[in-house]
C-alpha cells in the first residue's frame, strides 16, 4: 500500500515466555477504517499499545507517514503521539475534572489552547456527539454509561487527530447504544478524514464501522479483507470467530 498512514512489518513483543505478537505485518491507508479482530488475550490491546509506543516493541518496524517508531527518539515520539486520538474501552474520563476539561484535555496540554478557548472548543465537539451545552460542567460520575462513551469519543476527537484508536468501543453498552456510538464513530472519522484502528469482538461493530478487518490469532494476522469477503470466506479461524461457534479450530484453552 503505497499510501500507508501506517505500516508494521514483523512486530514482535513478548512477555517473559508468553509470545504475544508473533511476526505482525498490517498496513492502514490514509482515511481508511481498519478494525482488528480476535478472542480475548490474542494481543489486540498490546498491538495498539505498541504503535502508540507506549509499549517497545521487541523486534520490527512500524512506521507513520513512513517514519519509524520503535526505536524513535523521545521527541519523536512526542511528535507523533500528537497525531493520535484515542477512545480507551472504559471511557478513562479523569473524574476529577468536568466534562469539559475531560474534553479539552489534550488541547490544553499539547495544543496549550487557553482555558476559555479549549471550553467553547469543548462544547463544540460534546455538540458533534449529541451531547448538550448542560452536561459540560458535570463530573463523569454524573453521566451513563452511553453518555460517559461519547465524551471519550468527544475527547479522542477534540484535537483533530489524523489517527484514532477505538478499544472495544461498544464494550458496556446495550445493542441500541452500541448502534449510536458506531454512527458517531463513522461520522467523525469521515469528517476529519482520519485514519482508523479499532479493536473488536464485537462482530455488528465491526461490519458497521470497517472498511477493512483483519484477524488476530495466536500473535499473527491470519486473515484480512472487507466485510463482503468476511461473510464468504472459508478460512475456518474467521468462520467460527464470526459466527461465535465453540466448534472449530479455535480451542478455550481450560484455565
Amino acid at each position: 500500500m503505497s499510501d500507508a498512514k501506517i505500516k508494521i512489518t514483523g512486530l514482535y513483543k513478548a512477555f517473559g515466555p508468553k509470545k504475544v505478537l508473533d511476526g505482525v505485518d498490517l498496513e492502514i491507508g490514509k482515511g481508511e477504517s481498519l478494525v482488528v479482530i480476535g478472542g480475548s488475550g490474542t494481543g489486540k490491546s498490546v498491538l495498539i499499545k505498541c504503535v502508540q509506543n507506549l509499549l517497545s516493541a521487541d523486534k520490527g518496524s512500524i512506521k507513520i507517514d513512513g517514519k519509524e517508531v520503535v526505536g524513535a527518539s523521545n521527541k519523536a515520539i512526542e511528535k507523533q503521539a500528537q497525531k493520535m486520538g484515542m477512545l480507551f474501552q472504559g471511557g478513562a474520563l479523569f473524574d476529577s475534572l468536568r466534562v469539559w476539561e475531560n474534553v479539552a484535555f489534550g488541547l490544553m496540554k499539547n495544543q496549550k489552547v487557553p482555558p476559555k478557548e479549549a471550553e467553547k472548543r469543548a462544547i463544540e465537539v460534546l455538540h458533534s456527539v449529541g451531547l448538550g451545552a448542560d452536561v459540560a460542567d458535570l463530573s463523569p460520575a454524573e453521566l451513563s454509561g452511553g453518555m460517559q462513551k461519547r465524551v471519550g469519543l468527544a475527547r479522542a476527537i477534540a484535537t483533530h487527530p489524523e489517527i484514532i484508536f477505538f478499544d472495544e468501543p461498544t464494550t458496556g453498552l446495550d445493542p441500541i447504544m452500541a448502534d449510536v456510538i458506531n454512527e458517531l464513530i463513522i461520522t467523525s472519522v469521515k469528517k476529519l478524514g482520519a485514519s482508523a484502528l479499532t479493536i473488536t469482538h464485537d462482530m455488528a461493530s465491526a461490519r458497521k464501522i470497517a472498511d477493512r478487518i483483519a484477524m488476530l490469532y495466536k500473535g499473527k494476522i491470519i486473515w484480512q479483507g472487507t466485510v463482503y469477503d468476511m461473510e464468504h470466506t472459508d478460512n475456518p479461524y474467521v468462520r467460527q470467530f464470526v459466527n461465535g461457534s465453540s466448534q472449530g479450530p479455535i480451542t478455550t484453552e481450560a484455565k
